[in-house]
Formats: structure tokens, C-alpha cells, sequence
């Protein structure tokens, strides 16, 4: 996939045109329709990039990975097993909700509530860490 097809592709998904992209960057109409076979200026780049929050080693395709922050397939893993042990403690400390039942009490319905929310968060929080403590050299 070339640096064009990742533009298009991330334009497509902000629905939002080619030439919609060239205005709000700066670029001359149609000049980004010379990445198909021209390699595009780093500073060009950055300002896709910037525009899209993606890096420059995603839209050169060096890595699929748009942002720094995203979660890998070993943080989902963390996730999982996080989730585990809180789902343990509920069941081992005796938690109750509201009405009196535990966790393993809750419908199915109640219960799947719960878990995606408990999953969410902890993948929201994974983010932000990220995002924070990710020393400025691995930065993108």
C-alpha cells in the first residue's frame, strides 16, 4: 500500500475528499495525487500526519500502528488478565451490588454490562498511561 492509498484510506474514513485534505493542510489542488508515484516531503508528511493524529512511519507504511498510544496485541493481553483478577477479587472479597447480589449473581445481561464496562475502562486508562509515560524518544 502505498503513502497515497493510507491518505485515501484515512480520508475515506473521515469522510472527507482528497482535495478536501490538500485545502485544510495547505497543499496546491491535486498535488497530493502526486504521491502515487513521487515520495512526498517530510514536511508534507508531517502535516498529513498532524492532520490525520497518525504517524509518519504509518502513512510511509513502516508500521500499521497509527498512533504511539494504541494498544498492541500484548497490551490486550494485560487487559484480559487484569480483568480476570478483578472479576477473582468481586468473587473472592464478597462484593454485592446494590440490591444485595454478587457478581455471579447478576443476569447475563447485567453481568456482560459490567465486564465490557470494566474492559473499556481499563483500555481507556492503558491509553492514557500510554500517552503520558511513553518517553518522548519512542514518540512516533
Amino acid at each position: 500500500m502505498t503513502t497515497f492509498d493510507r491518505v485515501k484510506k484515512l480520508c475515506e474514513e473521515q469522510k472527507i475528499s482528497i482535495v478536501e485534505l490538500e485545502e485544510k493542510v495547505g497543499f496546491g489542488r491535486n498535488s497530493m495525487y502526486s504521491w502515487k508515484k513521487n515520495k512526498p516531503s517530510a514536511e508534507k508528511l508531517e502535516r498529513v500526519a498532524d492532520y490525520f493524529d497518525v504517524s509518519v512511519d504509518y502513512l510511509l507504511g513502516r508500521t500499521d500502528k497509527k498512533r504511539y498510544y494504541d494498544l498492541t496485541e500484548k497490551d490486550e493481553q494485560d487487559i484480559q488478565k487484569e480483568l480476570e483478577k478483578i472479576i477473582n477479587n468481586f468473587s473472592d472479597s464478597g462484593f454485592a451490588a446494590a440490591d444485595g447480589s454478587s457478581i455471579d449473581e447478576l443476569d447475563e445481561e447485567d453481568r456482560e454490562l459490567l465486564l465490557t464496562s470494566l474492559e473499556q475502562s481499563l483500555r481507556i486508562a492503558k491509553r492514557i498511561a500510554k500517552k503520558k509515560f511513553t518517553p518522548k524518544k519512542y514518540r512516533d
